[in-house]
């Protein structure tokens, strides 16, 4: 026995000595050449759902010039590889933040309410397209469309009733809106106000990013300029009044659903968070006050290693861009804070309940990379908005990742494997790459312009449809094990939500001050000629019960609307 262990123990410290690639030759010979001829593997390459190539093994040898101390570090410290906190989610969890929104505002608060009682910890607000474009529910290009896709809000009183009895001092909440961003914010501000809220110390994310609308989701009404201008004017406005309320959450998670990879997700919304710091610093603003309240929004597609790794580099991106680039000295302003939603586009029709699988894995991934907050999409939500039946089983998702698997009992557990830093380098080149050729374009206006980034994404979408429709690369109920279903019971918006909003709409225009109104509408129609912030005439107006599409309107005369360069 003793001399069985002697010698193991010497085959042990012989094969310690030799170096990586001698050790992997062995083994590549004694171990897996049997291997392979006995059951080669399954296919030629393997990739990420991104294109990227992955080996068979990782080893040190892919790590052969990394410095833990440099490129891994410590948690809550520079270059925050290991996440932004030091404890992370030992001290607290993430938020858990529920998307929700549909028909009139009392079919909204009514969910908030109900998924604030299943646990919920943070609200997200889904608007309707007519919302998101600037329109009133009762515009004609708003037919067909009121409540469908989120809840409809054409005024402050939509806003009062879509957060009654929900104290906004206490709960922090999200809005997803873009183009008329600083209107929609501009109405809850007056919500909260009218709650007796103290402005400076609400917080929340309004995700305000233009740049994104233009590369990939499309809802702009505006060209870049004045719409760059408006974003500005919020962060000028939130760094005096609401510090602790984040003016926009820049969003990659879009750039995804449209098709791109993981690496273009990362480098364009970066570089976009970069150009919104660029303007800030044009206006006069100083780094350290309105960094802070940048914030950030990633997809969490359905490639698990590929998606961890994206997060890791996105924080190592972001402080370097920020203390190399911008001269930041606040951990405040480099410490990159971002929501994470699962991928919509991973969703299927098709035997829908593997949903519920796809977007716990997903979810696993983004608590692994170390999110703040996060947002797991329903089963149904290829088919409909989503019911209170599959919205209570998506949040359930997260509380049992958080409470029952273990995986937010320790920071970073995946920290030092060789695939994950390996991967998390490789996937910092490539946004590296792109943020270099975005620059050489003279910034990512100028590239959205020339339609570089849109263009990038359209090839890539279209490299992976093609994929799936060869089969090299397999969705399980759409192009493999394909069975018989039953139909699910979904949510329906009929049209009578419209018609509730027109009401609504015509006796507030016969109860307000027109004459109120109209003088609102005129001091921030002139205020748009000019260089002034324009966020408190927008206050004013809202405060008047202007309504959204007037105010856009009133806009619209002086920016003019923008319509996109066709893709060649």
């Amino acid at each position: 026995m003793a001399d069985t262990h002697t010698k193991t123990s010497s085959l042990a410290e012989s094969f310690a000595k030799r170096s990586p690639s001698e050790r992997e030759r062995a083994w590549e010979k004694n171990t897996l050449a049997p291997t392979l001829a006995k059951s080669p593997e399954r296919q030629a390459e393997f990739t990420t759902i991104s294109g990227h190539r992955i080996e068979r093994l990782y080893t040190p040898a892919d790590l052969p010039n990394w410095n833990p101390d440099a490129d891994l570090g410590q948690p809550g410290e520079p270059p925050y590889t290991r996440g932004i906190h030091a404890t992370m989610h030992r001290g607290r969890l993430w938020t858990m933040r529920q998307f929700a929104g549909f028909g009139t505002a009392e079919d909204t608060n009514e969910r908030f309410r109900y998924l604030l009682a299943q646990g919920q910890s943070g609200l997200s607000t889904a608007f309707d397209l007519p919302t998101l474009m600037g329109y009133d529910s009762d515009h004609p290009l708003s037919e067909g469309e009121v409540g469908k896709c989120g809840v409809a809000i054409s005024s402050l009183a939509d806003m009062e009733v879509l957060f009654d009895q929900i104290p906004l001092s206490n709960v922090t909440t999200s809005m997803t809106i873009n183009s008329p961003a600083a209107v929609i914010w501009a109405m809850y501000l007056a919500v909260a106000e009218k709650q007796g809220a103290d402005l400076s110390k609400i917080s929340g994310t309004l995700q305000n990013d233009i740049l994104k609308e233009y590369i990939a989701q499309k809802e702009y009404i505006y060209p870049p300029e004045p719409s760059m201008r408006l974003v500005i004017d919020t962060f000028e406005f939130g760094a005096k009044h609401t510090p602790k309320f984040n003016t926009i959450s820049i969003s990659g998670y879009h750039i995804r659903e449209a098709g791109s990879t993981a690496i273009q997700e990362l480098a364009f919304t970066l570089r976009d968070g970069m150009e919104y710091v660029e303007w800030g610093l044009r206006r006069g603003l100083e780094i350290d006050e309105f960094a802070p309240q940048l914030s950030f929004f990633f997809n969490a597609h359905s490639d698990f290693f590929e998606e961890i790794a994206k997060y890791r580099a996105a924080r190592r991106i972001w402080y370097k861009a920020m203390t190399e680039r911008y001269g930041a000295k606040s951990a405040r302003s480099y410490a990159l804070r971002f929501h994470t939603q699962t991928a919509g586009c991973s969703l299927t029709a098709q035997q829908p309940y593997n949903n519920v699988v796809r977007t716990a894995l997903q979810a696993l991934a983004a608590v692994l990379g170390g999110t703040q907050s996060l947002h797991t999409n329903s089963l149904d939500e290829a088919w409909a908005l989503p019911t209170e039946f599959a919205a209570t089983i998506a949040l359930r998702t997260q509380q049992i990742i958080a409470h029952e698997t273990g995986v937010a009992s320790t920071v970073d557990p995946l920290g030092g494997s060789y695939f994950v830093e390996t991967l998390t380098n490789e996937v910092e080149r490539g946004a590296w790459d792109y943020i270099k050729k975005i620059d050489s374009l003279g910034g990512m206006v100028a590239a959205i312009e020339r339609g570089f980034p849109q263009r990038e994404i359209a090839e890539a979408s279209y490299r992976y449809q093609r994929e799936l429709d060869n089969k090299e690369k397999l969705m399980v109920g759409v192009n493999a094990f394909v069975s018989e279903e039953k139909p699910l019971d979904i949510l329906q918006i009929d049209e009578t939500v419209a018609h509730r909003q027109a009401a609504r709409l015509k006796k507030l225009r016969a109860e307000r001050s027109n004459d109120d109104v109209v003088r609102r509408l005129s001091a921030l129609r002139t205020a748009s000629k000019t260089r002034d912030n324009l966020m408190p005439f927008i206050l004013d107006a809202v405060k008047s019960y202007a309504t959204l599409g007037e105010i856009c309107d009133a806009l619209r005369d002086t920016f003019g609307t923008y319509e996109e360069v066709a893709i060649t």
